[in-house]
């Protein structure tokens, strides 16, 4: 604990850092509006749309965990504003915030709680999938 900071001096310096964090996230190649942008089409696992069941689960698959990567890249950012304003929050005091900035923080907090909840009930849906053996794979 010798190594921990405190005051303000250290909070502004926290923020600071999530601040480039966050902005490092949002222009970068993470951010879910370019992870969103970087998609295969169906046809580039077998040329005209042929049929052929490899690359039509192989396809689905990939759409899957694009999907995710999209939403863990949004979950990510509303993650790092949260700790943003709670930081701004402890730096100036809860009472000094103004209730935009409240309000900000609880949307996005429930929508945190409702994205992890709605993670948690797919690992738990494809967890039971996978022990029962019923896991469609393609």
């Amino acid at each position: 604990m010798g190594d921990l900071e405190r005051g303000a001096g250290a909070l502004q310096k926290f923020q600071s850092s999530i601040n480039g964090l966050l902005s490092d996230l949002e222009t970068g190649p993470g951010s879910s509006s370019k992870v969103a942008q970087h998609t295969v089409e169906r046809g580039a696992f077998s040329g005209g749309n042929l049929p052929f069941g490899e690359a039509d689960g192989f396809y689905r698959q990939y759409t899957r965990v694009h999907k995710e990567l999209v939403s863990l890249s949004k979950l990510l950012a509303d993650q790092m504003e949260l700790l943003r304003l709670g930081v701004r929050a402890t730096d100036v005091g809860l009472d000094n915030v103004d209730e935009d900035t409240r309000r900000r923080f609880h949307s996005i907090a429930s929508r945190v709680d409702v994205a992890v909840d709605a993670q948690q009930e797919r690992d738990k849906k494809a967890d039971h999938d996978i022990d029962t053996g019923t896991k469609d794979l393609g």
